[in-house]
């Protein structure tokens, strides 16, 4: 299978990249798991968050954000203590203040994957170039959607780590042309190709 160039060293990223990255997601669970991923990172490597997703899951009650949401210091220090887990007590926090967050935007619009879908239109976004390699580390979009996090009280997603996560979800196709992720996701799901700059249609 031709791809994209990850230059995979371990298998769970290529099975990552064949079986998720950038496949429209339409579930809630999904989201806050792919989102607090991206948190967690801030500072370190995306191998590294797959080498310890089963790690996360078992931390976080699988990204179950009413569980987390209800998690209180002992939580805190259970995960600390976990064997293999990532100990930064400021991160720890930041995913149980951001699952409160998370539960707020469901109560607001039902769901927080209605709420970000909304900001594309219910479409994957085909910016021009970046089929061709030519893929930033944010944009207008992830602006915007990491302006709307911060003010409502999100913590460790800023704008580079949100465009990751638009990535990730399949708000935005960055498969490159050649990959037959790209086709897949053009053949099967809504998309709208849109210029670079600022989101312009």
């Amino acid at each position: 299978m031709s791809s994209c160039d990850w230059g995979f060293s371990f298998e769970a990223m290529k099975t990552y990249h064949d079986t998720e990255w950038g496949i429209p997601l339409h579930d809630d669970q999904k989201q806050f798991e792919f989102l607090m991923m991206e948190a967690m990172q801030c500072g370190l490597s995306w191998d590294l968050m797959i080498k310890k997703r089963e790690i996360f899951r078992s931390c976080f009650d699988g990204f179950d954000f009413d569980r987390i949401a209800a998690y209180d210091e002992a939580d805190v220090d259970r995960i600390m203590n976990t064997e293999g887990m990532i100990r930064s007590r400021r991160k720890i926090e930041a995913i149980i203040n951001n699952a409160k967050c998370f539960q707020q935007i469901r109560k607001e619009y039902g769901s927080f994957d209605q709420w970000l879908w909304s900001f594309s239109g219910g479409k994957t976004i085909l910016y021009i170039g970046h089929e061709k390699g030519s893929i930033p580390v944010s944009n207008g979009l992830s602006d915007q959607i990491a302006r709307e996090l911060k003010k409502r009280g999100f913590k460790f997603l800023g704008t580079v780590t949100v465009y990751s996560h638009l990535q990730a979800c399949g708000i935005i196709n960055d498969h490159g042309k050649d990959c037959p992720r790209y086709k897949y996701i053009v053949d099967n799901y809504p998309t709208v190709r849109k210029r670079r700059f600022m989101e312009k249609p």
